[in-house]
């Protein structure tokens, strides 16, 4: 079954908004465990908005699925990743000033600094992961890499999906049989939801792993954190 991540930035975002530390991310994760997720993800910038450094580092005695830290390798995030090694590291190329993440990587463009980095996690045991668009030609490239896995940008697809679910679907779909052929893992993430998650599952082919943030929580707001959990697992356990 492919594994349930939830991402708690929009916790610690809740949190920062009023200070102290209520609500806290660090309960947060475990319950969500408790409650039947399979991994934790943040994502921290360098202005802290959600998630901060500390943590990250006060999260980690608390996993016990698998840690998934996201973001934009800069030397600071490169060297707080290798120090607290989790289980996976996703890169993820979106600018300082970004609301949220909103483009994959141009693998071609940017191979040997990729090469680079992946280098420095693999060395250390950290699975590595690699935020693309739906797009087959780019995953050659990635592969390149030396990447574990690549993670699906599902933005197009969440806004695609109420219009036509199988254009939405397709260039997934594609990309995800490429990456099969060079042996990459298949993760996905950005505006999946209970609305439009299990359709995705259905469809695309190795899909190891999501990533679910901001529709989960906002969810959780009206059927409350363990009943949006159960209602996610069922729409991977479904198909």
């Amino acid at each position: 079954m492919t594994k349930l991540s939830v991402n708690i930035n929009k916790i610690a975002t809740l949190r920062n908004a009023r200070g102290g530390e209520f609500p806290s991310v660090t309960e947060a994760a475990v319950k969500l465990q408790k409650f039947g997720a399979k991994g934790i993800t943040v994502h921290p910038r360098p202005d802290e908005r959600h998630i901060t450094r500390i943590d990250v580092y006060d999260l980690k005695p608390l996993i016990t699925t698998e840690f998934n830290i996201e973001g934009n390798p800069h030397r600071p995030f490169i060297d707080m990743v290798l120090e607290v090694k989790p289980e996976q590291v996703t890169l993820v190329p979106d600018a300082d000033d970004a609301i949220t993440s909103n483009a994959g990587w141009d693998c071609e463009k940017n191979l040997e600094f990729l090469k680079s980095v992946i280098s420095e996690f693999k060395n250390a045991g950290i699975r590595t992961s690699i935020f693309l668009d739906p797009n087959p030609e780019m995953v050659k490239f990635a592969a390149e890499t030396g990447t574990d896995r690549i993670e699906l940008y599902t933005e197009a697809y969440a806004k695609k999906y109420p219009i036509n679910k199988e254009e939405a679907v397709k260039p997934y779909y594609e990309t995800a049989v490429e990456a099969a052929k060079f042996g990459l893992g298949i993760n996905a993430g950005h505006d999946l939801s209970l609305d439009n998650l299990k359709y995705f599952a259905e469809n695309i082919p190795n899909l190891l792993e999501v990533s679910i943030g901001h529709a989960l929580i906002s969810e959780a707001l009206y059927l409350g954190l363990e009943n949006t959990v159960q209602a996610y697992l069922k729409r991977l356990a479904t198909w």
